[in-house]
């Protein structure tokens, strides 16, 4: 685990943490000890969500706050606790970060990366903000990595699901617990090849920005290499609300398979259209036509309703998981809010607490220090079996869940089930694959 780990880079020493009890380990190194951005000076640490509260994302966004104010209160000592009762590292105590009460600032991305970083540049140069985290999109996760990699601070992603967050986009303070669209593809093309089989035709409608791009590219070349066909690819603007123009071109293109390459509100307006249109009523090549969404999540089934009911997809988890992390996060969080939690909402809490943990196994907030801590971590306990932040690429590698819209929901929030648990080793590759080529971790920033 996190121990074996840092002892093999050289790394642990031990100390008392403050009103614990019990030695934990901790990294001293030359970077922890120096100067660095927003050192924090008083009582508190101010951590910095960057959400979108409004743009066709806003609805992930919400939850994503909801999580991480849920978070805060977690490591402050507050609640139940939550997933900190169940996270194989016992670093974190509830009082606080290294003993300082964490306060927070919120910002709104617009799902715009010129807004995403302008909030973040505020929260860091305004408001003292330590740590940024957050977005919906990976046009805004990108955009801000790349910002707190120049100010010097700790990025951790929130919802990006591009590849090139981690490939060619990648940065050395910027961490993603996310899964990416290269997973999305590994885990998705089995499943639907046992489904549908292997003779099919695919018209792929994508959002034409990063995410996108290397989600189409990514579920391509895995059904491809199962013997899929491709017919068309058509790109369509973040901004569309309106899929219908898009939407009738599938009809005749000899396609009996309509993959969408879309998140949040988009997947939401382009499903309920393709269904307007009849889509999954028709039968094309002598087969029944067929909708894939390779990126799910429970809000966008919300918002979809009788839309995905049979629809195929990948998500990174959902409530309905019994392991005990899970229960404990569902637990809470509906305490909380009198809802379940979305994905975005689970893994905006995850980075939350990763980040507090890596600060206090490390003894320090210094961002070198910090990313020095998650690199090559591996934990367990908070939702998706054992993990391990890649030092590479700082890229999270977990179990992937396939799921599909429920035929019979018992509820409003009962809309997808879990149909294959993909494990991590189907999904991991190297970190010099050709998908992930280019570009350079570089070195960690401490802004001073």
């Amino acid at each position: 685990m996190s121990k074996s780990t840092l002892t093999r880079r050289g790394l642990l020493k031990t100390s008392a943490v403050a009103g614990a009890g019990v030695a934990l380990p901790t990294i001293f190194t030359a970077s922890s000890a120096a100067a660095y951005m927003n050192e924090p000076t008083g009582s508190s640490v101010t951590l910095g969500f960057n959400v979108p509260q409004t743009g066709p994302y806003a609805d992930e966004g919400a939850d994503e706050l909801r999580a991480y104010k849920l978070a805060v209160k977690h490591l402050n000592g507050e609640g139940d606790g939550g997933m900190m009762n169940t996270f194989s590292s016992n670093a974190l105590q509830g009082n606080g970060i290294l003993g300082k009460k964490v306060e927070f600032v919120t910002g709104d991305t617009q799902t715009k990366s010129d807004a995403a970083r302008a909030s973040a540049k505020s929260m860091i140069e305004k408001d003292g903000a330590i740590m940024i985290t957050g977005g919906s999109s990976s046009g805004v996760a990108v955009a801000v990595q790349g910002l707190c990699q120049d100010a010097g601070v700790i990025f951790m992603a929130g919802l990006t699901h591009s590849n090139d967050t981690t490939g060619k986009d990648k940065k050395a303070n910027g961490f993603r617990h996310f899964f990416n669209a290269y997973m999305s593809g590994a885990a998705l093309a089995p499943v639907l090849a046992a489904q549908y089989g292997n003779d099919r035709k695919t018209y792929h409608l994508t959002a034409d920005y990063t995410w996108g791009w290397t989600q189409e590219e990514s579920i391509i070349a895995a059904t491809e290499a199962l013997g899929w066909e491709t017919i068309n690819t058509v790109k369509t603007p973040l901004a569309s609300t309106d899929f219908s123009s898009y939407i009738a071109p599938v009809l005749n293109s000899g396609a009996d398979v309509l993959v969408l390459n879309h998140y949040g509100g988009n997947m939401i307006n382009s499903i309920n259209n393709a269904v307007q249109f009849g889509l999954l009523d028709k039968e094309v090549n002598g087969k029944k036509f067929e909708i894939v969404v390779p990126l799910y999540s429970r809000l966008m089934a919300q918002g979809a309703g009788e839309a995905v009911k049979g629809v195929l997809g990948s998500t990174n988890w959902h409530w309905s998981l019994q392991d005990e992390g899970s229960k404990a996060f569902v637990q809470s969080f509906g305490t909380e809010y009198g809802r379940p939690p979305s994905q975005a909402a689970h893994t905006t809490y995850c980075q939350t607490l990763l980040y507090a943990d890596a600060c206090e196994r490390a003894g320090t907030f210094n961002p070198c220090g910090v990313g020095e801590a998650l690199e090559g971590f591996e934990f367990d306990g908070l939702g998706n079996g054992p993990t391990l932040y890649r030092a590479e690429d700082h890229q999270c590698f977990k179990d992937v869940l396939v799921v599909r819209g429920k035929e019979n929901p018992e509820s409003e929030f009962d809309l997808l089930e879990v149909v294959e648990v993909t494990p991590a080793a189907q999904v991991t590759y190297e970190p010099d694959h050709p998908m992930f080529a280019g570009g350079s971790l570089g070195e960690c920033n401490p802004g001073a």
